[in-house]
């Protein structure tokens, strides 16, 4: 019995088109989800891209160093 009175905000609705709100807003919220996720693979990978290129750059400095006498690629 005590386990039932903790429990107050739950509810079911006996008229099941209650529902359709809450149907809509999860789409919406659902398909925005999608978009940011996106979204941030793609921004993931551009950083990726130019993190390798600055890594290569710094190698290749780095190689010019240690070698003084080879010229520049």
């Amino acid at each position: 019995m005590d386990f039932v009175l903790l429990m107050p905000f739950l509810y079911f609705p006996e008229d099941k088109s209650e529902y359709i709100p809450a149907a809509i807003s999860f789409v919406i919220f659902m398909t925005l989800m999608l978009f940011v996720f996106r979204w941030i693979i793609k921004k993931s990978k551009r950083q990726e891209e130019e993190t390798k290129e600055l890594e290569q750059r710094i190698l290749k400095e780095r190689q010019q160093h240690k070698n003084p006498g080879h010229p520049i690629d």
